[in-house]
């Protein structure tokens, strides 16, 4: 995966929430509760048992009445990060599945960097999740679980997000090539219907649209045999200017339909090519998802 002097600059950054955090282990979020922290949030009129030290002396001068000062109360919040397994993700120079284990090891790296609880998920088999907290120090476990991920088969996106069970407000990323039917057809609207339920759970949905540079800017061509990596089907196929030009227009339809969607519930789309230096991609293409 990446080196140290990469993983250095990711601690100065953090995956940017759209809610505040209702958990109840201590963290470095900012909760709906309130607290001890050094942010100041509000006053109220002192009740008997409230800590004296929070008394604000200078109001009672103003006003003759006591008054307490509240702050920000500090939480851990929730990242998962799910990501398709599935055989259309094995696949590309550099390899898909190279780079999802790579987006998810950022994206682990970043919540658990600031005291987030982290969630990931394989969309095949989401009832063997890994869950770490406590920091850094749970990251080599990351790194073990992305390592025997294995690409194969199919995967139903929708199902496996409805599979979650969300405690409160965080941030769920989606690592997927979204090439799955009923998240390529209008009608279907899959693709919505996930974006709406990670809405109705009060998630922040970031997509990392991961694409092989092939698959981006099509090279092939004469008559070809095209075989589906996970169901095997096949098509014959005439690869020609106006076919390519078609893919090209229905692949960027797509896109912009993607990130209309995140766009539409405070979530962020980016896409991340398997053809560009990673550095770049990390620090340049991701920034829209971290809190700067």
């Amino acid at each position: 995966m990446f080196d140290r002097k990469l993983y250095d600059a990711l601690s100065r950054l953090r995956l940017q929430m759209s809610n505040k955090s209702g958990m109840n282990v201590s963290g470095n979020r900012k909760s709906v509760k309130k607290g001890l922290s050094a942010e100041f949030s509000d006053f109220r009129e002192y009740m008997p048992g409230d800590d004296l030290r929070r008394m604000d002396w200078n109001v009672y001068a103003r006003l003759d009445k006591l008054y307490i000062r509240e702050y920000m109360e500090e939480k851990e919040a929730v990242v998962s990060v799910l990501i398709d397994t599935s055989a259309s993700m094995d696949y590309g120079t550099p390899n898909k599945a190279e780079l999802a284990r790579d987006l998810a090891a950022v994206t682990s790296y970043l919540a658990l960097c600031n005291m987030d609880r982290l969630l990931l998920c394989d969309m095949k088999d989401m009832g063997k999740a890994l869950a770490v907290s406590g920091g850094k120090r749970g990251f080599s476990k990351v790194l073990r679980w992305l390592e025997t991920r294995t690409f194969s088969g199919e995967v139903d996106m929708l199902a496996a997000a409805r599979k979650m069970q969300f405690h409160g407000p965080g941030v769920t990323v989606l690592i997927s090539d979204f090439l799955h039917p009923g998240m390529l057809d209008e009608k279907a609207q899959d693709y919505e219907k996930l974006l709406k339920y990670l809405r109705y759970c009060r998630q922040r949905p970031v997509v990392l649209h991961t694409m092989a540079a092939e698959e981006l800017h099509i090279t092939l061509e004469g008559a070809l045999n095209l075989i589906d990596a996970e169901n095997q089907t096949r098509l014959r196929l005439t690869m020609d200017a106006r076919t390519v030009e078609h893919y090209e227009r229905e692949l960027k339809r797509l896109m912009e339909r993607m990130k209309k969607g995140c766009s539409g519930g405070r979530g962020a789309y980016v896409l991340c090519d398997t053809g560009r230096d990673i550095t770049q991609l990390v620090f340049q293409d991701l920034r829209v998802i971290y809190d700067i």
